[in-house]
């Protein structure tokens, strides 16, 4: 099937054409045809599917087909998780419309609301966000959200994890109920099927991988090492290698800026992305990693959580994750669209407990392999790994996880705050 079968027009598959791209993935092909009909969808598909190409490229299509309201109000509503995601799927309605008269905005939190408002107040059709940020500007009346045609529900399952379900909810009530709706999430949890019953009418359901499978071209490997070799182990593997773009995960952000201070030190040029970051400075350092001027981008799971980068070779486990489905959406950076990756884990004497939960997740073994040099001591025994976030004895912790609701604290989570990650 090529994508001059699926009812784009003209000015789209040009856009397609202009990028590249002549075969659609599974989900596009699915997809396209399925919400070009205009009814609700869900749909389940592991990154690096193409899925926002397979929501984006339709919805233009509907948009640039009907009826303009009287006033320029947003016509489509795009809620994601992070600011990265929504950066990137507003990257990708500018690339796909760029021949339509559809103007469209991208808001999040971390960065000054007044340009936001500037541009909401001339008129968008097409508003990308994350839901912390938006509401901030429902509140003001920077936006009006009764003309919405068509909401996307990106990751969902991962807005949920963040806690987003209350600022959803409130959002839902600001849209009419004569809309389209699209939810797009890695898997069809119980708690996903719980916000379709509640959002969506009879949905179309779409699934193009069996629930948690890793990449199928991803080639994994253990390098088990003792815990003080790893940050050597890792400069060695990316010189020996000659790796040009290595996209590496801490599980902190304490550790993430170490890490990459001890790369630079290595002679690897190296920069952190995560939460605590300003948005200029995620911006910036993702624009370098894209650009292949910057060799290693070392992220914490939210802030690395919808990054999308063509054709990422390598993804270092350099912590594994607490949450065996995280690793499945780490090595999902690298693998994508049909191409080759990459994913390597270096795995200390503490986290063995963490690997054997993602080996029977993923329903085999992943190989193991020990670099002549860096061979585990035998004597190194575990050590308790500490949740980000978890408080020390004594202690106050600044982390989101902190912040959210405890049962007797009478204290609310500040999801402007989580929006704003």
């Amino acid at each position: 099937m090529s994508f001059n079968e699926l009812g784009l027009s003209a000015a789209l598959l040009r856009a397609v054409q202009k990028q590249g791209y002549n075969t659609p993935t599974p989900v596009q092909s699915r997809a396209i045809p399925a919400i070009l009909e205009g009814g609700d969808i869900m749909a389940a598909a592991q990154t690096g599917t193409g899925k926002t190409a397979g929501f984006t490229l339709p919805l233009l299509q509907q948009l640039s087909d009907g009826e303009r309201p009287p006033v320029r109000a947003p016509r489509a509503l795009v809620l994601t998780p992070t600011r990265e995601l929504a950066a990137q799927v507003q990257e990708s309605v500018r690339t796909y419309g760029r021949e339509l008269s559809l103007k469209s905005t991208v808001i999040f939190g971390g960065v000054g609301m007044n340009p936001q408002i500037t541009t909401l107040r001339r008129g968008v059709d097409i508003v990308v966000a994350t839901p912390g940020r938006l509401l901030d500007h429902c509140r003001q009346g920077n936006v009006d959200l009764s003309h919405i045609e068509i909401l996307v529900l990106d990751e969902a399952d991962r807005m949920l994890d963040m806690g987003f379900i209350h600022d959803i909810k409130k959002i839902m009530k600001l849209l009419p109920e004569q809309r389209q709706n699209l939810l797009f999430s890695a898997t069809f949890s119980s708690e996903i099927r719980r916000l379709a019953n509640a959002l969506m009418d009879s949905p179309r359901q779409i699934e193009v991988a069996r629930r948690n499978t890793a990449a199928e071209k991803v080639t994994q490997v253990v390098h088990p090492v003792s815990r003080a070799a790893k940050r050597s182990l890792l400069s060695k593997l990316i010189r020996d290698g000659d790796w040009k773009q290595v996209l590496v995960f801490s599980r902190t952000k304490h550790g993430a800026n170490r890490l990459a201070r001890q790369l630079e030190a290595d002679g690897i040029a190296a920069q952190a992305i995560h939460g605590n970051k300003s948005q200029t400075q995620r911006t910036r350092a993702l624009s370098l990693f894209k650009q292949n001027k910057l060799r290693v981008l070392v992220g914490t799971d939210i802030a690395a959580r919808g990054l999308d980068i063509d054709q990422l070779p390598h993804v270092v486990n350099f912590d594994l994750p607490h949450v065996p489905e995280d690793y499945v959406h780490r090595i999902g950076r690298t693998g994508r669209a049909g191409h080759g990756g990459h994913a390597v884990s270096l795995v200390s004497a503490d986290e063995f407990k963490l690997l054997h939960g993602i080996e029977k997740l993923l329903g085999n073994r992943i190989e193991q392999s020990i670099v002549p040099g860096f061979e585990p001591d035998p004597r190194e025994r575990p050590e308790p790994i500490r949740k980000q976030g978890a408080k020390r004895r004594g202690s106050r912790s600044n982390s989101s996880a902190s912040r959210r609701h405890r049962p007797g604290s009478g204290r609310r989570p500040d999801k402007r705050k989580i929006g704003q990650r």
